[in-house]
């Protein structure tokens, strides 16, 4: 009998081999499934995991939130945004900071994070990537916050070529004009295609 292991996962990313990094998000266990279709990095499911030989693939799930997740390393021209937000973590010595952001008729439309790195010692961007550092309390601050957004959304993960931090932007409208301009400007993978 194969064993299995039943609970709610959110997809990390994929390796360059095709699995997908998912999290538990009941103990924080991070597993490497076998590649399976329904799948993108952002989703998250209810599921079973089946265990064959050590690896895991998906046997059964449900998928409860098609929010995505993308990521790019060495991005360049960065969005004022994005710069303010780590200004204000360096005046202040801090190594986190948030903002929101806004559209041009001053509506909410995502969460701007910076996270420094931390030189020589973690590397921040592997670690929310990899699934190692959490993403899930941002999403629930952001969908539980003043604007209340709705899933599905996106999250971009990138960083600079030329700054000392990792910035997470979280985009209320999935597929909407903001994620398809972020996606384009920072060359971020459509996830979402087949």
């Amino acid at each position: 009998m194969t064993p299995t292991t039943t609970g709610t996962y959110r997809v990390r990313s994929r390796s360059s081999d095709g699995r997908l990094r998912c999290v538990s998000l009941d103990d924080g266990a991070v597993v490497d499934v076998a590649p399976t279709e329904s799948l993108r990095p952002g989703y998250r499911f209810d599921g079973d995991l089946a265990w064959d030989d050590g690896a895991a693939r998906v046997a059964a799930h449900e998928v409860t939130d098609r929010t995505l997740f993308a990521y790019a390393d060495g991005v360049a021209n960065l969005f004022e945004a994005a710069l303010d937000t780590w200004e204000e973590a360096r005046h202040e010595n801090s190594g986190v900071n948030a903002r929101p952001t806004y559209d041009q008729s001053g509506e909410p439309n995502g969460a701007v994070y910076t996270f420094a790195e931390q030189a020589g010692e973690r590397d921040v961007y592997a670690e929310l990537r990899d699934g190692t550092a959490p993403l899930e309390p941002l999403l629930e601050r952001f969908r539980d916050g003043e604007a209340g957004f709705d899933a599905p959304n996106e999250v971009f993960v990138l960083r600079p070529a030329t700054h000392g931090f990792v910035l997470v932007y979280l985009v209320a409208e999935k597929s909407g004009v903001l994620a398809d301009t972020v996606r384009d400007t920072y060359g971020c993978p459509r996830s979402d295609a087949a």
